[in-house]
């Protein structure tokens, strides 16, 4: 009796210890997120525009310094052709995992919604490369200028006996 009362106490510890291990890898993972980026979210009422990059992705203006990338769960193959979109969110944030964007059809009834994934504030240079990647920007190419032939730029050699 006293050994199976022994178990079962090493068994309720070592079920707690791997209980808390658990909730310490969980928040881990939950903070690197939030590191990358995914616990960002956008206030509803301070959305200025959106720029649609494919089926699949937003640009999201909120101010002149502040943009967002939104990635949606599945692709809307409407989303390039909509008259609009609306972001839906019970709480007034727009955040990714329980937040919608409703796309609208010519009359302005509701052809569908699709939860968003991912959202992450972009840094100028970021927005850049982002417009550029989904072919909505050309690039910056610099090229260099055509090399010339200047007067009086022949090399002349010394002699180094003449300098003695």
């Amino acid at each position: 009796m006293k050994t199976l009362l022994k178990q079962i106490v090493i068994v309720l510890f070592l079920s707690t210890f791997l209980a808390c291990a658990g909730t310490s890898e969980q928040a881990d993972s939950t903070a690197a997120e939030e590191r990358s980026g995914r616990g960002d979210c956008i206030p509803e009422p301070s959305i200025r525009g959106y720029t649609v990059l494919d089926e699949q992705n937003l640009l999201v203006e909120v101010s002149r310094q502040r943009n967002y990338h939104v990635i949606l769960q599945r692709r809307a193959y409407g989303l390039r052709n909509s008259m609009g979109i609306v972001f839906d969110s019970p709480t007034g944030r727009i955040c990714s995992g329980f937040s919608e964007v409703v796309i609208g059809d010519s009359f302005g009834d509701r052809t569908e919604a699709v939860r968003i994934r991912h959202i992450r504030l972009l840094l100028p240079e970021e927005q850049e490369d982002l417009l550029i990647r989904f072919g909505k920007k050309e690039p910056e190419i610099r090229q260099t200028p055509v090399p010339r032939d200047v007067e009086g730029a022949d090399v002349e050699e010394l002699d180094p006996a003449a300098s003695e």
